[in-house]
């Protein structure tokens, strides 16, 4: 075992995630809650093997559930710029744009009822230079921020809106059907590990509205909260090789991706899992008028 930096995420030597079944899933889910962040290289993660390891965290998230027909089966999600006839989308695309969002700094599926526990993303296919994938620790960067700037936040509930992301980087994407497909959800700006006790601010690009300031007012408090833990001793940088799998728990770690020459492919394979009630959901669960 490795440390990616001194304050959050271990790399794992020598480990097999093909061999993670129920029962020795409890030391790899140990080291997530610890360590917040895992990298596991060299590995020939199939759909199959790739599903079976994100059920074992919870249930898996499928946005599309209510486009499916009957009987359709889930697919992995791909973060990728690759067509279906193998060349690769402008970079003017909705879906360019679309992949350009998630050069915000964001937690995954905070716009969701049921947001994310953990994102498990391994890579397929990788450009010549450029497509890290950055991660922020919330929780190093919570225990290390002033108390006057804690206290501006602390106990306040947050409103997330998948379309607020989106309009950042377009208007016309912001307005596609699948960022307005759910109603604004409204979450702790703390999210507390029951593992550990551990607390992590809870933030998101998504996040547009903090209670008992305007719209104006959040999003300069926000973007101040933002900075402060995106610093780069709160950061970590991930230049992926072809058969790296990263993950991280949602609820401690915010990311984003950076840019890549747009006209060569880049393909991740996704999986978010939902959290559920022993993840500590119902502490982050606000009343709207909290």
């Amino acid at each position: 075992m490795k440390a990616l930096t001194g304050q959050f995420g271990v790399e794992l030597i020598g480990y097999d995630l093909s061999k993670v079944n129920e029962e020795n899933f409890a030391d790899l889910r140990t080291l997530f809650d610890t360590h917040s962040a895992l990298l596991i290289r060299g590995q020939d993660l199939s759909d199959e093997v790739h599903i079976r390891l994100a059920r074992l965290f919870g249930p898996i998230e499928d946005r599309y559930a209510d486009e499916r027909k009957p009987g359709e089966a889930f697919t992995v999600p791909q973060v990728s710029n690759v067509k279906e006839d193998g060349g690769v989308t402008e970079e003017s695309d909705l879906h360019m744009l679309h992949l350009k969002a998630n050069f915000l700094w964001h937690s995954d599926s905070t716009f969701l009822p049921t947001p994310a526990l953990v994102n498990i993303i391994t890579a397929r296919i990788l450009p010549s230079e450029g497509g890290a994938t950055q991660l922020a620790s919330t929780r190093a960067a919570w225990a290390a921020m002033p108390d006057d700037l804690k206290a501006r936040i602390r106990g306040r509930g947050i409103w997330h809106r998948y379309s607020h992301s989106r309009k950042k980087i377009s208007e016309e994407l912001s307005r596609l059907p699948m960022f307005n497909k759910w109603p604004d959800q409204h979450w702790s700006s703390v999210w507390t590990n029951p593992a550990n006790g551990l607390e992590a601010l809870y933030l998101a690009s998504h996040a547009y509205l903090v209670d008992g300031h305007s719209e104006e007012e959040s999003e300069a408090l926000l973007a101040e909260l933002t900075a402060f833990c995106t610093q780069p001793r709160f950061v970590y940088s991930h230049n992926w090789r072809v058969g790296d799998v990263l993950l991280w728990d949602q609820r401690a770690v915010m990311h984003r991706g950076t840019p890549w020459p747009y006209d060569q492919p880049r393909q991740l394979s996704s999986i978010c899992c939902s959290a559920q009630d022993s993840d500590g959901l119902p502490s982050l669960r606000m009343s709207p008028a909290s």
